[in-house]
Parts: C-alpha cells; structure tokens; sequence
C-alpha cells in the first residue's frame, strides 16, 4: 500500500469505544548490529495494560493487539527496515496497519488514544518528499525516483551513439548538423519520459546532471512547468551509482526545502498580519480546523516546540510513552501537535511540517493558510 494510500485509511479510524495503539519503533540496529526495541515494547505495554480494568473490553481488545505486534515484530519485520509504525484496534473490526519505512525514526514512542497518532509519520513522508533525479549525456539517459530516503523507481533510456565511421566522406558541416539533430531528438525523448514520471508520480521536484552538451538541450525542450520544478544543475557522470546520485541529491534537496519553508513561513505571516486568508498560533488553528477552513496547516517538525494555550482543548490521551519521556507541558503540546495534524488530514488539508523551529517561533509553532473567510 501507498503511504499515502495508508495515511488516508488512519485518518478516516476512529474507536469510540476501545483503545487505539499507535506505535513507531526505530527498527535500525545498534552498535552490536542487534535489535533495541524489544525492551521498550515490553515495558511500555505491561505498564499501560494497568490502566485497563481487568477483564473488561477494553483491555481484551489491548491485549489481543499487543500479542499482534508481537507476532508481526518476530516474524514480519525487515531487517532492512530503519523504521516501523503499526496501528492496531482488536476490539474495532480487528483493525491493524503496519509500515515498515526505509527513513528512520528517531526514537520509539507508543500512545493509545481513539484515533491514530498520524503526525510522526505524515512528518516523515513529508521530509522525504518524491524527486526526480536526472543523469544524462548525449545517449543515454537514468531516471531515478527517490523518496522515503531511498530509491522508489529507475527508468533507463539509451539511444545509438553516432561517431564518424558510421558517417564516411560526410563533410564536417553535414557530420556536425547530423550529430546535432540526433542530440536534439534525443533530448525529446528524455524530456517526454521526464514530463509522464512527473505528472504519474506527483512530483514537485527535478534535479539535472549531465555535461556541458545535453543539459542546455534539456533546458531547452522543458515546458515551464518543469522548468520550475528544477532544483538544481549537478555535474555527475551517467555512470555514477545509484547510492552515491542519492546521497548529492538529499543534499541539494534539503538546502531548497529550507530556502522553500522560509519563503512559505513568510509568506503565512505576512498575510496573517494584512488580515488575509491565514490564522496564527494553536487555538485559532485548531478553530479554523474545526470548520474545515484550512487549505494548508504549517507545524513545527518538533512537536514540543508547539505553544499551547490553557484553552486549547488537548484530546483525550488513554497513554502515551516515549524512549526518553517526557513532561507534562511537552505531554501537551504533543497532544495538540497531534490533533493539528489528524484534523488536517481527516479534512483534507495539506500539511507542512517545517524543519526550522525558530521560523514558527513568533507565531507559537504553527499556524495555516485559510480556503475562505468567514
């Protein structure tokens, strides 16, 4: 399934009535290449399986969830997996989703509430945003699809190489307007592949490499749509490894997402203060929310960096735990922070998570661009 396939799914459960566990493990080894977070699974389930009275519903449908992760951890899990989230509701038409993630996650935590804790993992699918990566010279061209941190597709195109034995007596005017017209065809043909990728999968983001002959024909056979899409112009050799095309473009990625997310912050502000179309700060967010008024909600990527109001509402919370823990302040702005995002989803709202907390600082962590005014 298609995270965001899966993201749609959790966004739309909810039990009233029985306990919704949301789970999200760093599944990556440790220094001694074996798994860490059996201990945590542990602990946190036999303390919070305590809060449920003995034999009643609630903690029949938690226990039968638990033993389902885990079965699903001993013989399901990946070893190449850096990451998993599992969502699981025995007692609410036994409903149970896992994702196991290329991207890490950072630390472990578990809540269970009544509905799924969607904000680490639409935070992840966020920062590893789909791009196209481009590697090209005047035959051939590779085609990669990153996202999640890893490579999703790969198209190859390759074209006939022309040189001057195929060519014979030709006078050097001719052989040069031959050679060109083939490059320029060629360029075609990488371009149109190029356009389909990006409009099947969505992309907002295209990096260029090539030499000092293909590039200015690629340029020159883009529309705009894509013209505005590129990122960035890399010298990489057709041949270059997949890993090492990965690890110059995530570079490259990252410093223009945090020029975009300026830009975008600046943006909310300047037409929260002109009184446009935009709210500021938790409790006004959560109101626009409420109503279905929010077009794009913009959060900080750390959740604890979110400024709560004593009359903002905190959803109710059965149990929550992370690996290092946490206090009561950070226990609510966890909780908002959470909220923010699953009404977001639920109501159709795009999501921005912003990598640079001290952006969002003035405006207490979060706020969001309005679809009309009341």
């Amino acid at each position: 399934m298609e995270p965001n396939e899966l993201m749609d799914r959790l966004a739309a459960f909810e039990s009233p009535e029985f306990p919704v566990i949301s789970l999200y493990l760093d599944t990556r080894p440790n220094e001694h290449g074996r798994d860490h977070y059996d201990p945590f699974v542990r602990k946190q389930c036999d303390e919070i399986v305590k809060t449920f009275e003995p034999r009643s519903p609630e903690r029949s449908s938690f226990e039968s969830d638990i033993e389902r992760i885990k079965n699903y951890l001993k013989n399901e899990l990946s070893p190449a997996a850096n990451g998993t989230a599992i969502f699981a509701c025995a007692g609410e038409s036994n409903f149970f989703e896992a994702a196991q993630l290329d991207a890490p996650i950072e630390r472990h935590r578990i809540s269970v509430s009544h509905q799924p804790d969607l904000y680490p993992l639409a935070r992840i699918l966020d920062h590893y945003d789909r791009y196209v990566a481009l590697l090209a010279d005047t035959n051939a061209a590779r085609l990669f699809v990153f996202g999640l941190g890893k490579q999703l597709k790969e198209q190859q195109i390759t074209n006939q190489k022309t040189n001057r034995t195929q060519i014979g007596g030709w006078s050097q005017a001719r052989f040069q307007r031959h050679t060109d017209n083939y490059h320029l065809h060629h360029a075609k043909e990488v371009i149109e592949t190029l356009e389909r990728v990006v409009r099947e999968e969505q992309i907002n983001y295209v990096i260029l490499a090539g030499d000092e002959v293909i590039v200015p024909l690629l340029r020159s056979q883009m529309p705009k749509h894509l013209t505005d899409k590129v990122v960035d112009i890399l010298r990489l050799d057709i041949k270059t490894p997949q890993h090492e095309v990965l690890r110059a473009t995530l570079e490259t990625m990252g410093e223009r997402i945090a020029q975009d997310q300026a830009g975008r912050v600046e943006q909310l502000i300047n037409e929260y203060r002109a009184g446009g179309l935009a709210v500021a700060g938790t409790h006004e967010t959560l109101a626009a929310l409420e109503i279905g008024q929010v077009d794009e909600l913009v959060i900080s990527s750390t959740r604890t960096a979110i400024q709560v109001r004593e009359e903002s509402a905190v959803p109710p919370l059965i149990a929550t735990a992370t690996t290092d823990g946490q206090s009561e302040s950070e226990s609510r702005a966890i909780a908002v922070a959470d909220r923010l995002v699953t009404m977001a989803k639920q109501t159709g709202a795009r999501v921005t998570f912003i990598r640079d907390d001290s952006l969002l600082a003035s405006i207490g962590g979060v706020g969001a661009f309005l679809r009309f005014k009341l």
